[in-house]
């Protein structure tokens, strides 16, 4: 039954571009091109453009997807982008190299299963099948480790991209463009999770290590701003978040904050050295023995305002007249292995008046001087 719940919630959640905007086609020479499927002609303009590598990339779940590799001979970093529903490669190729310019980057985009020229049906799984295959390739073929890479997830890509983030303990920073709490959070305000819902990022950005920079539109009518806030709010390290005012869904780019901000981000994550991270990790290490502390520190209160000391003089510790009539410190313990309280009326923890002794040898202690009628008086 969850099955075919999730098969019909992925039906309402992808909508790839029909027909695709480009082809994969493989030249003479063994090298792969995407040509556009309207005038047949290369993407990148140029059939030998040394800059782009068209790749086509097995996952694990048996699909073949398209992905592009777009080289900046100047970039530290490299930023894997996961794009949003309605859009494939061939419509967001002059995007990735505005990004690639500007920010001074090497960028991987790809097609999720179903999108573009890549082969299979789009889901849930799918697509976290399909970053993991991209992720892989970056690692074994260009040779890029996490510490050098930056996510970046738009719209639904954001849920394959923090699916691989909280996966990533050492990644140098993440992007969440438009993001959503879970998919079940965008047709209607709720504050749980069922069992069909999907993307559930709610619970995923918790456990990402690195910087998350969150960029949404405060009018955007298809994922609510609210989405962003939440995310942002519940993130381990936030970067300080871009809100554009009037912003929508698909039209963030055309705002000149857009780049700007973003730039200013991943020129951080660029001077963001060894020992600053280090050092950050160190206060995060800090901050966690320090809440640890405050909870045990919680957690051993008495239950209620009224405390006294312990009867034992040579004991320091605070012991509880409600929680507990057992004096908490083992010094102020009677010896004697077999004891009960004497009098029952006065049975109070660290109280000079209760009487304690012993059923064999008769030992008290200490002695009992209250007023109550017990034969122990």
């Amino acid at each position: 039954m969850g099955c075919l719940i999730s098969q019909l919630a992925a039906k309402f959640a992808f909508f790839p571009p029909s027909p695709a905007t480009y082809q994969v086609k493989k030249r003479d020479d063994g090298k792969l091109v995407a040509v556009s499927t309207t005038s047949s002609m290369p993407i990148s303009g140029a059939p030998d453009d040394p800059s782009l590598d068209v790749l086509l990339l097995d996952t694990k779940r048996g699909n073949k997807i398209v992905a592009f590799y777009l080289k900046n001979p100047y970039a530290r970093l490299t930023v894997l982008y996961s794009h949003g529903n309605a859009a494939d490669l061939g419509q967001l190729y002059d995007l990735f190299i505005q990004l690639k310019a500007n920010l001074r980057v090497n960028l991987m985009g790809y097609d999720y299963s179903g999108y573009g020229a890549s082969t299979g049906k789009p889901s849930e799984f799918d697509t976290y099948a399909d970053i993991e295959a991209v992720y892989d390739c970056l690692e074994t073929e260009y040779g890029v480790s996490q510490e050098d890479l930056i996510l970046y997830g738009q719209s639904v890509g954001s849920g394959p991209t923090l699916h691989l983030a909280a996966k990533l303990p050492r990644l140098r920073g993440v992007v969440l463009h438009s993001a959503i709490l879970s998919g079940l959070r965008v047709l209607c305000h709720v504050k749980f999770t069922l069992c069909f819902d999907i993307y559930r990022n709610v619970n995923k950005i918790r456990k990402v290590k690195c910087p998350v920079l969150v960029i949404h539109g405060t009018e955007d009518d298809v994922v609510n701003w609210l989405h962003g806030s939440g995310l942002w709010k519940m993130a381990r390290d936030p970067y300080e978040p871009l809100w554009i005012k009037g912003g929508g869904h698909c039209n963030l780019e055309l705002y000149p904050d857009y780049i700007r901000h973003l730039c200013k981000f991943v020129q951080e994550m660029e001077n963001m050295t060894t020992e600053i991270r280090l050092e950050k990790i160190r206060q995060t290490l800090r901050l966690n023995k320090r809440s640890n502390s405050a909870a045990r520190n919680s957690a051993t209160k008495c239950c209620k305002v009224k405390c006294k000391r312990s009867s034992c003089f040579s004991c320091s510790k605070p012991n509880c007249n409600s929680c507990c009539w057992w004096p908490k410190c083992s010094a102020c313990q009677p010896k004697c292995p077999e004891w009960r309280p004497r009098c029952l009326e006065c049975i109070k923890p660290g109280c000079m008046k209760c009487s304690f002794w012993c059923t064999k040898c008769s030992c008290s202690w200490p002695k009992c001087s209250c007023s109550c009628t017990s034969s122990c008086c």
